[in-house]
């Protein structure tokens, strides 16, 4: 279940007044978790930092971090916390990039498994000419998947515009993209998925295998198990890609014409729309396509409003096949 920003100032409250006992393992739980013979280890002091997510708005200090060398070692801390028994007050929380926004990444008085630590097991691309994947780490960032499949010619079907993110955190929460209208959500392109249960067994899944578990990982925001690794479906990367934006003051038209883009047969192979504010330094210094030299001012657009709407559009292409991007023009 998400935290709210509700429950997390009501938390917070009563700890102030002392209407709630923050449970904090006592030091036979806390020295049961160093006793574990694992490649990695755990951090009981310098944990601060964990304490903290992309949202900014919940604080809740874990009592210790577990730095995996390996799978095994998420199965092993999952396993000892499952043995501790139901009125254990530890749980257990995988943190990705810490780009959560409501506290889902956190854990009082629990563990964090700082999945990152994991970026050094090897990403592998296989490519058997028809239906070509990427077996990839969990705590793996996308932009680093990327490099490896572009060494290959090829790129995963779907994914978030912020590559800086991981592979287990994404899946994790459904992975909407541009992309999504065309092949759906991160989650909808997954062959695979290696996953922690919540009783430290370590589990393959897949449509065919496990099969509840697979759909209830994919998008199920980690209460059904940790992703440590996935098979990601891959496609021919483009060579070239064209990038366009389009403004507009009029939320109707706006949403009209996206959704005339998003269900056209010839069209566009990336298609997002989003709210920017209303200010020429806004239009002309974010990330803007438009040329230094012909600056957009704010004043063109016939709207009092505090924002304006933005449609962002890309079209794969092959440089050999130039005529095929004038006729999408």
């Amino acid at each position: 279940m998400k935290p709210s920003l509700v429950h997390c100032f009501k938390l917070l409250l009563l700890l102030a007044l002392g209407g709630v006992t923050m449970h904090v393992p006592d030091a036979d739980v806390l020295s049961s978790l160093g006793a574990l013979r694992l490649d990695g280890h755990f951090s009981f002091h310098d944990v601060s930092s964990m304490a903290r997510d992309f949202g900014n708005r919940c604080s809740l200090l874990p009592a210790a971090v577990l730095h995996p060398g390996s799978v095994s070692d998420i199965a092993a801390t999952v396993r000892h916390v499952f043995s501790l028994g139901e009125h254990s007050p530890l749980t257990v929380a995988a943190r990705g990039h810490g780009h959560s926004l409501m506290g889902q990444s956190q854990a009082a008085g629990g563990i964090i498994v700082r999945m990152e630590s994991l970026q050094g097991e090897r990403t592998r691309v296989h490519d058997d000419g028809t239906s070509p994947f990427v077996d990839a780490p969990g705590g793996e960032l996308w932009i680093n998947v990327l490099r490896e499949t572009l060494k290959y010619g090829l790129a995963p079907k779907s994914w978030t515009d912020y590559l800086h993110l991981t592979v287990g955190g994404t899946l994790s929460n459904a992975g909407v993209s541009g992309q999504a209208f065309r092949h759906g959500p991160q989650v909808s392109n997954v062959n695979q998925l290696e996953i922690v249960t919540g009783r430290g067994e370590l589990l393959t899944c897949s449509p065919e295998e496990n099969s509840d578990l697979f759909y209830a990982a994919l998008g199920g925001l980690g209460q059904f198990g940790i992703i440590t690794r996935a098979k990601i479906a891959l496609e021919p990367a483009p060579k070239m890609v064209r990038w366009i934006r389009v403004l507009y003051s009029d939320f109707a038209s706006f949403t009209e014409d996206q959704e005339m883009l998003i269900m056209a047969e010839n069209t566009f192979d990336y298609i997002e729309g989003f709210v920017i504010i209303n200010r020429t330094g806004i239009l002309n210094n974010w990330r803007t396509s438009f040329k230094p030299q012909d600056p957009v001012q704010a004043s063109h657009f016939q709207s009092d409003g505090k924002v304006l709407y933005c449609l962002e559009l890309t079209k794969n292409f092959n440089p050999d096949k130039d005529h095929i991007m004038e006729q999408v023009s």
